[in-house]
């Protein structure tokens, strides 16, 4: 009895605090999990600790059709230095990968076990004998500690399963929200029209096809530690998102969007995606206006489908926006698969409805071997299915410390679209492909060769001042 109503006041503690729409709340013990993999974690010579695995879902892509495959998550929180054990419970293992492979993380194998250990925050992924669908995502994370801030302000999601029958909160101004690491959210989160608004822990919010945070019309927002489907941002200005991962299966799951704001920053972030992974764009989807001052720092990007990352497209014709000042910094790409042309490109600078974008650094980005597609596709073009005019023109683009290992990726594009709408100061300095620099003054390069024959890609009309350099 007494256990009963003990179990009685929590669910009506977390309906209190939590909102209305809450249906009811479980111990983690009914969110699905996948025996895939059987995962353990200890300290230095310390005991082993089983974690459980998390049955997601990510798109696998067949003739244009999207179909959905198990995949595993395994998520936890840790301080110093850890030891990570990955058995797989269903198949020999006869080669894996650890990736992004840039981390460079010394592993152990013994029969179907694999060990390596971590000392800081990573986002990672474990695949056995090339299968990339099947695989384990790996999300270690620093904890982060309940805040304290006034009772009336603040919104906590606890251990277990919060079920709001799909439906969403409304996260309003001067709210904190902490989602405890093992607490799971059946529903989204909106913060619309808000100012200084923060949401945090290491939570799951899943919303089935949706998006799992939205902000709208907001200010001052801090989104610090989630897992989730979606986070798009659109007509906002000042928000930080940090230490948060998105996995989506369903058509059209881009992972973060950026629509007509400013000042937006994102730093140590995964997007595994059914769409692009990150994206910014001007007036779409009823928000208006240009976007500046965005920033993305150290990221993992994961296309299934669509771009890793994708800017121009949309805006107002009649406005003639700008994208400007816009920053990506240790990008660590590990896939993408598209059959369309049109929507190829690792990275893919595709501008219409009149935009104008400038003033863009892609600096120590890393690319490995993917699927189909290419790495670099920028083009003022007039896409008639998404747009009403052709871009205005792109300016001022940087690749600094781009490189690229494998053998699967086609032709780059940089192409304008006439004398009045082109492409003009393009600068890579240290490109690489397969460890090779390509840069103008390159030896043997042959002098009725562009630079670009060498890197596999094609500068086409109204493209000005494109240069490749070597620097040290």
């Amino acid at each position: 009895m007494k256990r009963i109503l003990f179990i009685f006041i929590i669910f009506i503690k977390t309906l209190i605090i939590c909102g209305a729409n809450i249906k009811n709340i479980s111990t983690c013990d009914s969110i699905p999990l996948n025996d895939d993999y059987a995962v353990q974690i200890r300290t230095s010579n310390g005991r082993w600790e089983n974690v459980p695995t998390y049955l997601f879902y990510i798109d696998k892509t067949e003739n244009g059709i999207h179909k959905k495959e198990k995949t595993s998550v395994v998520k936890f929180d840790f301080e110093g230095t850890i030891e990570i054990s990955i058995t797989s419970s269903k198949k020999a293992i006869s080669t894996y990968r650890l990736r992004p492979l840039s981390y460079d993380t010394p592993t152990y194998q013994e029969g179907n076990t694999v060990t390596f250990t971590l000392n800081k925050s990573r986002y990672m992924s474990f695949e056995i004998n090339g299968d990339i669908y099947h695989n384990l995502q790996i999300f270690a994370d620093h904890r982060i500690s309940k805040p304290k801030v006034k009772k009336n302000n603040f919104i906590y999601f606890g251990p277990g399963l919060h079920d709001l029958n799909g439906d969403s909160i409304a996260i309003t101004s001067g709210k904190t929200v902490y989602i405890d690491q093992r607490a799971v959210i059946n529903g989204w989160l909106s913060i619309y029209k808000a100012d200084n608004v923060k949401i945090l822990g290491h939570g799951i919010i899943n919303p089935g096809r949706h998006e799992g945070i939205m902000v709208k019309y907001s200010k001052n927002v801090i989104i610090d530690g989630p897992l989730t489907t979606q986070i798009p941002v659109g007509g906002s200005d000042s928000v930080t998102i940090k230490n948060a991962k998105v996995i989506s299966w369903y058509g059209w799951g881009d992972g973060m969007n950026v629509f007509a704001s400013n000042n937006v920053s994102y730093e140590h972030v995964f997007c595994r995606t059914s769409d692009d992974c990150s994206t910014i764009y001007c007036t779409r989807l009823g928000y208006h206006g240009g976007c500046k001052n965005i920033t993305i720092k150290d990221a993992v990007y994961w296309a299934d489908v669509a771009h890793p990352i994708m800017i121009g497209l949309h805006g107002d014709v009649s406005k003639h926006e700008i994208i400007d000042n816009v920053l990506y910094d240790n990008i660590d790409i590990l896939e993408q698969n598209e059959n369309q042309i049109d929507y190829q490109g690792c990275i893919g600078i595709n501008n219409g409805d009149n935009n104008i974008v400038r003033n863009i650094t892609f600096s120590n980005i890393r690319v490995e071997d993917i699927h189909k597609g290419m790495l670099i596709n920028m083009r003022v073009c007039y896409n008639k299915k998404y747009c009403h005019a052709p871009g205005s023109g792109i300016e001022n683009v940087t690749f600094k410390n781009f490189s690229y290992n494998g053998t699967h990726a086609g032709m780059s594009i940089i192409i304008g679209y006439d004398d009045s709408h082109k492409i003009s100061n393009i600068k890579f300095e240290n490109f690489s492909i397969n460890g090779v620099t390509i840069y103008d003054d390159m030896p043997n390069r042959l002098k009725w060769y562009k630079t670009s024959d060498y890197a596999n890609m094609f500068v086409g009309e109204h493209v000005e001042n494109i240069s490749f350099i070597k620097s040290k």
